[in-house]
């Protein structure tokens, strides 16, 4: 996985807006590293549920019933 194209600078305003005051670079690159991830096996099971729907295109109801499912 190629983390360069996911900047830390977003990470670390979402942390401030959630109440950080302080966050090591180790700390923001492991939240990077696990959102990554995170988000890789969510688009998998989204494409896996429109597939399934012998669709292609990505529906908004695709995303919405797969972070649904996974909380």
């Amino acid at each position: 996985m190629r983390t360069k194209e996911f900047p830390l600078k977003p990470l670390m305003r979402i942390a401030k807006k959630a109440g950080v005051k302080r966050i090591s670079t180790d700390a923001l690159k492991t939240l990077r590293n696990l959102t990554l991830e995170e988000a890789e096996e969510c688009a998998r099971e989204i494409v896996s549920l429109a597939r399934h729907a012998g669709r292609k295109t990505i529906l908004k109801r695709d995303v919405e019933f797969v972070v649904k499912r996974r909380e």
